[in-house]
């Protein structure tokens, strides 16, 4: 299993509400005890940013609330996106991001060779982003994200948790 394991409860006060009760609670279990995960929570929005030092690792993002945000964003500060998944437990979407000209490959479980497009439910935005917030186009990134747009299908079962696995190619 894992070698390290770090388990953190997040609780987060939704920016925007009426009420300061209302909250949005994640369980974050991350593979390394070194691996970072924030989680801001707006109204409708959730942006899940991840920071790891090795390059290599896996956290399991589970909701504590009754349901997931309409939207979910995730950011990877990383130099680079050798390999990246996400899982529901029923759907796992994979995708890479050349390190020679940016290009992206998306594609559903283990069918690598019927790639995705845009069309597809599953389709996930992916932006590469530098310091300052804007979009580049030079990889590794100097002190930027990877930053991934969930689909929506995604969460249609209304998932417990989500997976998340990376590996930079610059670690």
């Amino acid at each position: 299993m894992f070698q390290h394991l770090a388990i953190v409860v997040v609780t987060m006060l939704s920016v925007g509400c009426a009420n300061a009760e209302d909250k949005t609670a994640f369980k974050i279990t991350t593979k390394r005890d070194n691996d970072k995960v924030e989680i801001t929570v707006e109204t409708d929005k959730t942006l899940i940013s991840v920071r790891s030092p090795s390059g290599i690792s896996q956290a399991i993002v589970g909701r504590l609330d009754e349901e997931w945000s309409d939207s979910v964003l995730l950011r990877l500060h990383l130099k680079g996106l050798e390999s990246f998944k996400v899982s529901n437990g029923k759907v796992t979407l994979q995708a890479i991001v050349s390190s020679q000209d940016g290009t992206v490959r998306l594609w559903n479980d283990v069918q690598e060779d019927s790639p995705l497009n845009a069309k597809s439910p599953y389709w996930m935005e992916i932006r590469l982003v530098g310091k300052d917030g804007k979009p580049v186009k030079t990889i590794p990134l100097k002190d930027g994200n990877f930053e991934i747009q969930l689909p929506k299908a995604l969460f249609e079962d209304n998932p417990k948790s989500i997976t998340l696995n990376w590996i930079d190619f610059y670690r």
